[in-house]
């Protein structure tokens, strides 16, 4: 399960907003052999006035922030950041200088779904990848 954030200027985030969401779940789902049927992103935008970001980003800077549950192999935490990099310059023109990632890993037991822990649920797919 991952629930995902993905923070940017209101400008150049909600035009882009469905082919962005499709690209990232296309990497995450590749990266950790995810099921297609489990997306959960939210999109937040900001103005201009709201959004300080580091010197060399441009306006197509972008924050995505991925909490999951624990047990992804280093190898495939930065595969995932390998396919996003990629595909975000080659899907959305989205420099690599202007994405920055971050997972949040939790173990299942901190996770409530669908009225019980999530250690306790049968999942459809591999965590220990």
């Amino acid at each position: 399960m991952s629930q995902i954030k993905i923070y940017g200027l209101r400008a150049h985030l909600q035009s882009k907003r469905e082919l962005l969401s499709d690209t990232l779940h296309a990497c995450i789902a590749e990266a950790f052999q995810y099921p297609l049927n489990k997306r959960a992103h939210r999109f937040f935008y900001l103005d201009q006035e709201d959004f300080f970001y580091p010197e060399g980003r441009s306006d197509q800077y972008t924050i995505i922030e991925i909490s999951l549950f624990e047990g992804r192999s280093i190898a495939s935490k930065k595969n995932l950041y390998r396919l996003i990099f990629e595909r975000f310059e080659q899907e959305l023109k989205i420099a690599p200088n202007d994405v920055e990632i971050t997972l949040t890993e939790t173990p299942l037991h901190n996770w409530g779904l669908r009225g019980q822990p999530a250690d306790e649920l049968v999942l459809d797919y591999k965590v220990q990848i």
